[in-house]
């Protein structure tokens, strides 16, 4: 037989027979991708009837809180689950104590109150992370030039019960501090909050992918302090080193033997291995980070011209699935539940 004659091939297993026509790739498909996968990122700010973009972040805004409410009801109407606010507080109420996110009556329980008001349905996700009340810019307190861990979670111990009293449905620590998913889970049960979830940050890495996110919040480390008083100039003594693998494995099993409800691997594109081991060890569900650096450089070179946006961020989205993600957390939210509504 002529080597260019293939009429003769003798194949009886032929993978394309499953990839001839979009039925039938739709029948074989592996990995299904919908709004109930999604969570929304939203950013809160003080004022009334205003939004902001963040400039590193296009088509992602900071929303007064009456703006926020109606971005949420736009996103329960979409299908989406649930929604994880983050608060952009000034310069004027952030000190090294980060007193204010213990305050009562303050921008981020009101906006989880109004967001329960008006959205009853959709769940409220809040960060305990200390960044966006700290003037040092660390998610816990800095004594003596390092990050103290204790004195850290007494404060978060405390905002847990905030949030829970505010209406939170899940509190999302996002520190990376040891031990923090058992004391809050002590705290906010013993504060009659039993139904609250915990979403443990489990696997948060030391990143250079945060950047947009930080821009939102103004909550980078800070290298203007006072000579007396010295700041940590990474976050690298408490979040992961991005080497290393198997220690999220290990932080999984501590944190489901502190009674974690949900575990989270941040960010998600560089670590869909990291994701796919937690998946593998986790009795519960996992969650996955998709962060503004992700976001922004699909977003950035779309709007150049060079990738198109919508295939790209679905192609991720998918693959964060795939790598054994249950809920995504995206700036893409929106823009996803649209596209798969079509």
């Amino acid at each position: 037989m002529a080597p260019d004659d293939a009429s003769g091939y003798d194949l009886p297993l032929r993978p394309r027979r499953l990839r001839r026509t979009e039925n039938i790739r739709r029948m074989a498909r592996e990995t299904r991708l919908s709004t109930d996968n999604l969570i929304a990122p939203l950013f809160v700010m003080a004022g009334e009837n205003d939004r902001e973009e963040v400039s590193s972040m296009p088509g992602t805004h900071r929303h007064t809180i009456d703006r926020l409410v109606d971005k949420a009801t736009t996103l329960h109407d979409l299908g989406l689950p649930a929604v994880a606010l983050f608060p952009a507080l000034p310069d004027s109420l952030k000190t090294p104590d980060a007193a204010h996110a213990l305050a009562p009556d303050h921008l981020y329980p009101n906006a989880v109150r109004a967001l329960k008001d008006a959205v009853p349905e959709l769940m409220v996700i809040t960060d305990t992370a200390l960044d966006p009340y700290n003037s040092d810019g660390h998610d816990g307190i800095v004594r003596d030039g390092a990050i103290d861990n204790d004195a850290t979670i007494d404060v978060m111990r405390r905002m847990a019960v905030l949030h829970a009293e505010a209406g939170a449905d899940i509190v999302a620590p996002s520190d990376m501090m040891d031990g923090r998913v058992g004391r809050l889970r002590a705290a906010l049960d013993d504060a009659g909050h039993t139904d609250t979830a915990l979403l443990s940050y489990t696997a948060k890495y030391s990143s250079s992918y945060y950047g947009p996110f930080r821009d939102a919040l103004d909550s980078a480390p800070k290298h203007d302090a006072p000579p007396d008083h010295d700041i940590p100039e990474t976050k690298d003594t408490y979040q992961m080193d991005p080497a290393n693998g198997e220690e999220a494995v290990r932080e999984l099993m501590l944190d489901l033997e502190e009674g974690a409800d949900m575990v989270m691997v941040k960010p998600a594109l560089p670590y869909l291995d990291v994701i796919h081991r937690v998946k593998q060890h986790s009795d519960v569900p996992v969650a996955a980070y998709n962060v503004s650096g992700e976001y922004a450089m699909i977003t950035a070179a779309a709007q150049n011209g060079w990738l198109d946006r919508r295939a790209c961020a679905m192609e991720a989205l998918t693959g964060i699935r795939r790598a054994g993600a249950d809920v995504i957390l995206t700036y893409f939210a929106e823009d996803a539940a649209h596209w798969l509504h079509d």
